[in-house]
């Protein structure tokens, strides 16, 4: 069951980042330059208070996590990391291969 759940955020992920993969291909079309949607963006306009405080959490645990680790993960493109987390999550969480010659009875 949680296997499944894992699998269902997974789909949800990579399909938000095919909708902002869709979304940065219609303003690049429409610019007529490349407009890439970055996550910390992306994060700053849905809530930057737990942005800060995710922030400040970090850097008390250690400096070298923010500015090596976090701030290269938000400075990507949504589409790029949605997408390889959802893709990660439903091939870690995948289900198993049946054994052949055993009987699950």
């Amino acid at each position: 069951m949680i296997r499944g759940f894992f699998r269902l955020i997974g789909l949800l992920l990579l399909a938000g980042g095919f909708i902002f993969l869709v979304y940065d291909g219609a303003r690049s079309i429409a610019d007529q330059t490349l407009r890439l949607t970055r996550l910390g963006e992306f994060w700053n306009d849905i809530n930057q208070a737990s942005q800060q405080s995710f922030r400040s959490l970090v850097e008390d645990a250690s400096p070298w996590l923010w500015n090596n680790v976090a701030k290269l993960v938000l400075d990507q493109p949504t589409w790029v990391v949605l997408g390889v987390v959802g893709i990660l999550l439903m091939l870690l969480f995948r289900p198993r291969r049946a054994l052949i010659g055993y009987s699950r009875g």
